[in-house]
């Protein structure tokens, strides 16, 4: 199977730790033998790990400690980077959004000029997120459910999806539709509809359904 980057940011194939989510390290990260590293690959590194680990058991189970023991740095390392665990999620996060967002929007052009046949193509994504192996579901619907509404967590998912909205709904004006909030609104809820349920059923059909139900959406909005 193809390595592709799904709504997680970087999605896990292999190389997964052999510590429970929650685990601590074994060893003091002061004490640990780091890595010669430049600080820029530390910190590709701690985020790397963070996305594997947060995305795979979820960002309230995945310790700092088991951060750091499977990026190899120093824990000193680590808060140079990321002086707080919420600096990480955030940061993961922003990983998280700029890969799915760009998967989005290239399925979006790849549909052709058109932005009636774009608000359909932009569903072709969907093929490369939920049919990957370790597939999890949308990992800001996976944030939403693990964070309090004021979190910065929560503000950051809720960033995320109206930014998705905004865009959807401006192809809708841009495609003639009638009611360009209506059409971006349904267009987007079949959209984390289909994310969730990837994670459920591995049914490969689910992805031709939620695009053959975005074309009838558009038609009908825009005929």
């Amino acid at each position: 199977m193809s390595r592709t980057i799904a709504p997680d940011g970087e999605l896990p194939t292999g190389g997964s730790s052999s510590r429970s989510a929650g685990g601590t390290a074994t060893a003091s990260g002061d004490a640990r033998q780091e890595r010669p590293t430049r600080p820029s690959d530390a910190r590709e590194r701690i985020l790397g790990a963070a996305t594997r680990l947060f995305y795979a058991h979820g960002m309230r189970a995945v310790g700092v400690d088991l951060i750091i023991a499977e990026s190899q740095v120093a824990k000193a390392t680590f808060y140079r980077h990321f002086p707080s665990k919420d600096d990480l999620v955030i940061a993961y996060l922003d990983r998280v959004d700029a890969a799915w967002t760009g998967q989005l929007h290239a399925a979006a052009k790849a549909a052709g000029p058109e932005p009636a046949d774009q608000l359909v193509g932009l569903f072709d994504a969907l093929a490369t997120a939920c049919r990957t192996e370790g597939y999890r579901g949308c990992g800001f619907i996976n944030a939403a459910a693990e964070s309090q509404p004021g979190t910065a967590a929560h503000e950051r998912t809720v960033a995320h999806k109206s930014a998705i909205r905004s865009w959807v709904r401006d192809l809708a004006v841009e495609a003639g539709a009638t009611d360009a909030d209506k059409l971006a609104t349904a267009l987007t809820l079949l959209l984390d509809g289909a994310l969730s349920a990837g994670a459920l059923d591995p049914d490969p059909r689910a992805v031709d359904v939620a695009r053959a139900t975005a074309r009838h959406l558009v038609d009908e909005a825009c005929g």
